[in-house]
């Protein structure tokens, strides 16, 4: 799924925490966005044909390169796509942008990435363009994708010198506790072998001794603990290798591999106003992690969290939640079970509220994001006060 230099698109979707595209009229962007946009839309319907030639052309031009990939590429072949989707819809908006290819260049220090790959990535990229662009494809095109490129590596590499000073490219941890709470849910507890700095609402990227150089995203299912200890809810998804392994293989006492944190779904502990916080499946994790936090700073601001489910025993840590609200009555906890309640996280939201003052905060499978989104707009609940990460990214959490 991930990969080195910006093929990957590791870290999600730019924007805003929300991986909202900036409003922008297309008759405000600039020339090099414009042709950049036009090429992709071009190239949308062969996405899977540029993306195999892209990967051969690097092979066969370095095949020095071939050792930082894994051995299987097929679960990772869409992030170059993604990632230069992404790069085009943000491209005229650059705080935005920076922020999210900083965090790429940051996360490719796990891969072994160095300055020299990012030239040898470009070329074959353009190469791989000028082949299947044959519309869009001109000598003008070609300068504004390098341009673009040659922008983004540059803030990339710069993003990991700068980690370096202070950061290892990854984390070694300890598998210290393995709880299977369902056939296919574990609940996974963690020893890093040096301090591991995060925050409430984050996720990270693992990688696990049974598929070297595979690395899949997970969010962290606790606030920040005094102890060290990082705690991931991990689902066995079909076809899923790493999850799948942390599932039904990994036993205390392994060692695994984490990335840098990322993630911007985090909570700003100077206002206080409420919180409303949806989660659905594993996707729970995050939103108690954020609870555990702001009960941690002793606010007795309201928060309501709805844990949405299929049936009762995905239903696997509302345990933990109860006793967080026995210990805090401002804490509201609301199962939504699909096949009890004949409704799902949105019929529960448009019943209640009214909910124009609250933060909300997301996090669950992409569809229930998009609906959960529109329905939030739908009631009044503006952009500047939805979180959640990027639904792109989400797609790969927990495969």
């Amino acid at each position: 799924m991930d990969a080195p230099a910006v093929m990957s698109g590791e870290n999600g979707t730019p924007g805003d925490e929300r991986g909202r595209r900036p409003a922008e009229s297309v008759e405000a962007a600039s020339p090099d966005a414009l042709l950049v946009r036009r090429t992709l839309a071009e190239i949308a319907p062969v996405a899977d044909k540029v993306t195999s030639y892209f990967y051969a052309l690097l092979f066969v031009r370095h095949p020095e390169l071939r050792s930082l990939f894994p051995p299987a590429m097929d679960t990772q072949r869409d992030r170059l796509l993604r990632a230069l989707l992404t790069a085009a819809e943000h491209i005229d908006n650059t705080p935005v942008l920076v922020d999210y290819v900083r965090n790429l260049g940051r996360g490719h220090r796990k891969y072994g990435t160095l300055d020299a790959h990012y030239p040898a990535v470009g070329a074959c990229l353009i190469g791989a363009l000028s082949v299947h662009a044959v519309r869009t494809w001109t000598p003008q095109a070609e300068a504004a994708w390098s341009r673009v490129y040659a922008a983004l590596s540059q803030v990339m590499i710069s993003a990991a010198a700068e980690d370096a000073v202070d950061a290892p490219p990854w984390w070694g941890a300890e598998i210290v506790a393995h709880d299977l709470r369902t056939p296919d849910i574990a609940v996974l507890t963690l020893r890093p072998d040096q301090p591991y700095p995060f925050r409430a609402g984050q996720y990270t990227s693992v990688e696990t001794p049974w598929w070297p150089r595979v690395w899949r995203h997970f969010s962290f299912a606790s606030a920040p603990r005094a102890d060290g200890l990082l705690t991931f809810h991990v689902r066995a998804v079909p076809a899923g290798w790493v999850s799948n392994a942390l599932v039904h293989r990994a036993r205390p006492g392994d060692a695994v591999r984490l990335g840098p944190p990322v993630g911007s779904m985090t909570v700003d502990h100077t206002g206080d106003g409420g919180l409303l916080c949806l989660g659905g499946g594993t996707g729970i994790a995050p939103i108690k992690a954020l609870v555990e936090e702001i009960a941690g700073h002793g606010a007795r601001r309201p928060v309501e969290v709805f844990y949405g489910a299929r049936a009762n025993r995905d239903l696997y840590d509302i345990d933990t939640l109860l006793g967080l609200r026995a210990r805090h009555p401002w804490i509201s906890v609301r199962p939504v079970i699909d096949w009890q309640d004949r409704r799902r996280l949105p019929d529960v939201l448009r019943a209640g509220g009214p909910w124009h003052g609250y933060g909300a905060y997301l996090a669950g499978p992409p569809g229930m994001i998009r609906s959960g989104v529109a329905t939030l707009r739908a009631l009044g609940v503006p952009d500047a006060r939805i979180r959640h990460d990027p639904v792109e990214d989400m797609v790969g959490i927990g495969s």
